[in-house]
């Protein structure tokens, strides 16, 4: 797994969750999830939080998700 696995991973996590989550909600997903392919990772276990956070600002770049400024603090929201 690398860093550019994790936009996936993000958009896995909020349509499992109805599309809008809590990004705490969305780390423990995808920690649930991927646990093991993190584990052994490389440098991006010890950074993937930080690098999922990058993962969803490209999603908000290319439209898959909602800008921060439209949704709530801390909610990340994929477009209708």
């Amino acid at each position: 797994m690398t860093k550019k696995d994790l936009p996936a991973l993000v958009v896995e996590a909020l349509r499992s969750l109805g599309g809008t989550a809590p990004l705490i909600d969305v780390s423990r997903l995808v920690w649930e999830k991927h646990e093991s392919d993190l584990r052994v990772s490389g440098d991006l276990f010890y950074s993937w939080q930080y690098d999922l956070r990058w993962a969803v600002h490209e999603l908000r770049v290319n439209g898959t998700m909602r800008p921060a400024k439209v949704s709530p603090t801390g909610i990340w929201e994929l477009r209708s």
